[in-house]
């Protein structure tokens, strides 16, 4: 791969096309068709989440781990994916990554047992975190000039219309077949992009670096933190928030994510190397995409379950009240991009988060008597574009100006932020909901759901102020700064 691809697009009043030899697009549709079941099976068990409940006879708040244990592994092992990416052969790690995905995900569909589903989603998500990093740095690596920003576009289009795709696919698949079925579907997708990735992504030469290379400790700290700052969450509606279990729950999250950090300053090589905490764009990108994705996946979640418990819709049903807010989501990435030429990232991001706030408010209004054309549907909508508007500025910002020596780590630090966001805002969210009532009775769901969208309300106006502060001032060409070789 060379080098250049990393290099500035742009030159004031010049054209990237000037400058940047075309290449195939097929690389970015396989590594696009890869990240596409990744992100499909961050939602894809919502719809069927009563239906495993009730087959593997788990309760109520063992359900949120069948999306939280896939989210948690992968977000937690994206930096330690994202360095393999960039020490051993990228093409290596991405159809490693790949084939342990597909065979998770037919593992998954022959799980028994609640045991053995979390066991198998945690393998998937582990998988996840090879895959993704190593999918990106393919692209911003091969790609260049306006190819790489439509290319990143695309990406960040996948990265939430995926998830709102995801709960469509579980509904149909669930209702018409099994929820087995969820998983299996990715067997035959997972092996042409197999074959077709294995033949087309150029062959890398190989390095052989030592295991002290990838700082297992920190990664192991890292996911450690976030597992149990994840079950610390989903305990709060059984032991409450102020309990001696959910405050020593926090406490052991807090003491592993200081040993990640204690750990990282000593590291020889560390996960994450500490000059890259500089780069404003890809530090404030990534925080603002773990916000933004919390958001959409908490919404994901909680409208599922209200449309199913308190509505009384059908898994199939339920998939296709998303799809005006799949149609929102692209419509916002559609508005985004075209913004992009005349605003900075900050102000696009932030307009999309203001809407997020209004929609979330009016979410919050539902009752056990609402209705969906009239109660849900308008805030949906409006809550897809103002999250639609936030991934593609994100996307095409925060991975400017990084070398090709650090796209893998960088790639894994920007995803880092999407996985995350999406376990925390899963576990946040059902956390402020369960204050209100039970997710598992038509009218404490409905409570819930009230008090869920509030916290969503406050979570969106936070990443609003937080965009509009730290995220680039300059329209995005490519001014992300430069990130030193050491």
């Amino acid at each position: 791969m060379s080098h250049h691809a990393a290099q500035p697009e742009t030159r004031a009043g010049t054209h990237p096309e000037e400058h940047a030899p075309r290449k195939s697009w097929a690389l970015l549709a396989v590594a696009l068709a890869a990240q596409i079941l990744v992100v499909l099976d961050i939602s894809v068990v919502n719809t069927a989440l009563p239906t495993i409940g009730s087959d593997l006879h788990l309760s109520g708040t063992n359900l949120q781990w069948l999306v939280t244990a896939y989210l948690m592994m992968s977000g937690g092992g994206l930096l330690l994916g994202g360095r393999i990416a960039d020490l051993i052969s990228r093409r290596s790690v991405f159809l490693t990554g790949l084939t342990l995905f597909t065979l998770a995900s037919i593992g998954s569909g022959f799980a028994n047992s609640g045991t053995q589903l979390f066991a198998a989603r945690a393998v998937q998500g582990l998988s996840a975190a090879l895959l993704t990093p190593s999918a990106l740095s393919l692209i911003t690596t091969t790609y260049a000039g306006a190819q790489r920003k439509a290319a990143l576009a695309l990406w960040g289009a996948v990265g939430s219309l995926g998830i709102a795709a995801g709960v469509l696919v579980g509904g149909a698949v669930t209702t018409w077949t099994n929820w087995h079925f969820i998983f299996w579907i990715n067997g035959p997708i997972g092996l042409v992009a197999l074959l077709v990735g294995s033949r087309i992504i150029a062959k890398q030469p190989g390095s052989h670096p030592h295991l002290r290379d990838f700082d297992l400790p920190g990664a192991l700290a890292v996911i450690s933190g976030l597992a149990i700052l994840v079950y610390a969450l989903g305990g709060t509606s059984q032991h409450g928030w102020w309990s001696a279990h959910t405050a020593i729950a926090f406490a052991a999250s807090a003491a592993a994510f200081a040993t990640f950090l204690k750990l990282e300053r000593r590291a020889d090589k560390p996960l994450f190397p500490p000059h890259v905490w500089k780069l404003n764009a890809l530090v404030s990108g990534t925080a603002v995409m773990l916000g933004v994705t919390g958001l959409l996946v908490g919404t994901v979640f909680l409208t599922s379950i209200f449309l199913q418990t308190v509505l009384g819709f059908s898994a199939v049903k339920t998939g296709v009240a998303f799809l005006p807010f799949a149609l929102a989501i692209t419509v916002g990435t559609i508005v985004a991009r075209h913004l992009l030429g005349h605003l900075s990232p900050r102000v696009i991001a932030a307009t999309g988060l203001v809407i997020a706030v209004v929609a979330s408010l009016a979410l919050s209004t539902a009752t056990s008597g609402a209705q969906f054309a009239t109660d849900i549907l308008p805030g949906l909508c409006a809550l897809g574009l103002g999250v639609g508007m936030v991934f593609v500025p994100v996307s095409v910002t925060s991975m400017s100006g990084i070398p090709a020596s650090h796209a893998g780590v960088a790639s894994g630090f920007l995803m880092t932020g999407h996985e995350i966001g999406a376990a925390l805002g899963v576990a946040v969210l059902s956390a402020v909901a369960s204050t209100a009532g039970t997710l598992t009775t038509a009218a404490g769901a409905a409570d819930a759901y009230s008090r869920g969208f509030i916290g969503a309300a406050v979570m969106a106006a936070v990443v609003a102020v937080f965009a509009l502060v730290r995220m680039p001032a300059t329209r995005a060409t490519d001014g992300g700064g430069h990130l030193t070789m050491h």
